[in-house]
């Protein structure tokens, strides 16, 4: 169980697992901090990069928020302040602690924080990290994704599904493959919904879109993607959404 509480930081407030500290610190979210005290660990890709420290409380995963796409030029990491709650790393946070209570294979957060100024704020969350793990598009690189890993993907994603579970951005990148099994990450912008077969299949398009991005199939041997990388990670899904 997650113990949230909301502590007041310098132009914001810090959201934190209480069960982990007893008090929000502003250095969680400074990677030179950790890299001051031999404690950063490296960094993960992606838009924003993450820095991995290994923090008294656990290794951990450090996320700065950055927009995409054409707005990204203008606005950069700032978003219209709309209220404490619609932050992106405390509806993150939130979210992240809803399905830990439902006992879905995410992160655990650990703290979030915004920095208000004017109109616009800036946002950072910290989760704890799935140590030893691989992304599903490292796998498919390493040739090491074959139909029965594929197939626990297509039911770990039924899983999230048929509970509701919308993943905004659900690519080969946000699939984790550990020794303790399969885990989804980066929820920014998802949300709890009804179910429905409208979004689950773009969630699921979107997927597919990334799987062949990975592999290098665009344009070209749609029918061998299909036959071994599609049908048996839909044959796990179906399955699994038949059962749930």
């Amino acid at each position: 169980m997650i113990d949230a509480r909301i502590h007041a930081s310098a132009g914001g407030a810090i959201l934190f697992d209480a069960g982990l500290a007893a008090q929000a610190d502003e250095a969680w979210f400074d990677p030179g901090a950790w890299q001051a005290r031999g404690l950063l660990e490296g960094h993960g890709g992606g838009r924003g990069r993450v820095a991995f420290v290994r923090a008294p409380f656990g290794a951990c995963a450090l996320r700065h928020y950055h927009r995409g796409g054409m707005v990204a030029r203008a606005l950069g990491d700032r978003y219209l302040w709309t209220g404490m709650e619609n932050t992106r790393g405390f509806a993150e946070f939130r979210l992240l602690a809803a399905l830990r209570e439902r006992g879905l294979p995410v992160p655990a957060p650990v703290a979030a924080r915004y920095r208000r100024r004017g109109v616009h704020y800036t946002a950072d969350l910290l989760t704890r990290r799935i140590e030893s793990a691989q992304t599903l598009a490292q796998c498919l690189h390493a040739n090491s994704a074959d139909a029965h890993l594929l197939q626990r993907v297509g039911a770990l994603v039924a899983r999230f599904h048929a509970v509701g579970v919308y993943h905004a951005d659900l690519n080969a990148h946000n699939v984790l493959v550990a020794p303790d099994g399969l885990h989804l990450i980066d929820f920014d912008r998802g949300e709890l919904r009804a179910p429905a077969r409208g979004w689950q299949r773009a969630n699921l398009a979107r997927l597919r879109r990334s799987l062949r991005k990975v592999l290098g199939a665009d344009g070209a041997g749609t029918g061998d993607f299909d036959a071994t990388r599609w049908t048996p990670l839909m044959r796990g899904y179906e399955t699994a959404m038949e059962a749930a």
